[in-house]
């Protein structure tokens, strides 16, 4: 077995779509373009990839109540601080911040729809 993806449902997978593309860097690599609007988005590597869609079969989960510890995304980051002030611009709010025994850096934010996103700058990555 091999992870291929995993799946968010969303209120507006078309927009958000793009602003993962615009700030996160991740990379549309299938879309449909009508409902439910599936986007699978790839990290640089191609290896990572998530599905967002906007079902309205099911309500989509109110993800700015769900704690970052429960469930969140995490992404490398190279600098951590210097990715959270670009995100806070684009939208996203910093949750916490936590510096590590071994001087790993992760900051845990929400995207604009509450989201629970890591940004881990790790001494040793995996």
């Amino acid at each position: 077995m091999r992870f291929e993806h995993f799946a968010l449902n969303v209120p507006d997978a078309r927009v958000m779509s793009l602003w993962y593309v615009d700030h996160i860097g991740l990379e549309i690599v299938r879309s449909v373009e009508k409902p439910p609007y599936t986007k699978f988005m790839a990290d640089q590597t191609g290896r990572v990839c998530m599905e967002i869609y906007s079902s309205t079969s099911v309500d989509a989960p109110d993800y700015s109540t769900i704690p970052p510890l429960n469930f969140h995304v995490a992404f490398v980051a190279d600098d951590a601080n210097a990715t959270r002030v670009r995100l806070e611009s684009a939208g996203a709010t910093l949750f916490k911040e936590d510096i590590l025994d071994d001087g790993s850096v992760l900051v845990m934010m929400r995207d604009p729809w509450g989201i629970p996103l890591q940004f881990c700058q790790r001494t040793k990555p995996f």
